[in-house]
């Protein structure tokens, strides 16, 4: 998974498919860790998330929020949309249809 630093501030991470989705986070987490970059995270090659996927996405949005902070997912499947609307996690993250709406969306702010 490449992680691509767009900017000063700004990382955009190519998430894969499990088993490689969970090093991609931990990738992300290391990546973060001084918590200077806001995150777009590209979910176009992901076609299924499980509860530990979705644990992980928590812990990183609440170390996004912890340094103040943003986290964008986009491109998300109809699958995965699903398990995010029949958790509840539509109302939970932030969301944008693909890669350079998400970047706008960040530089607007």
């Amino acid at each position: 998974m490449p992680i691509e630093k767009w900017s000063d501030t700004v990382v955009v991470a190519h998430l894969a498919d499990d088993p490689q989705f969970t090093e991609d986070l931990l990738g992300v987490e290391d990546s973060t860790a001084g918590g200077k970059s806001d995150v777009v995270l590209d979910f176009a090659a992901v076609h299924f998330v499980n509860s530990s996927n979705l644990a992980r996405l928590l812990k990183l949005r609440k170390q996004m929020l912890a340094a103040e902070r943003r986290m964008i997912l986009c491109s998300i499947t109809t699958q995965v949309w699903g398990t995010f609307l029949v958790t509840g996690l539509d109302k939970v993250f932030e969301f944008s249809d693909n890669v350079p709406i998400a970047l706008a969306t960040l530089q607007i702010a």
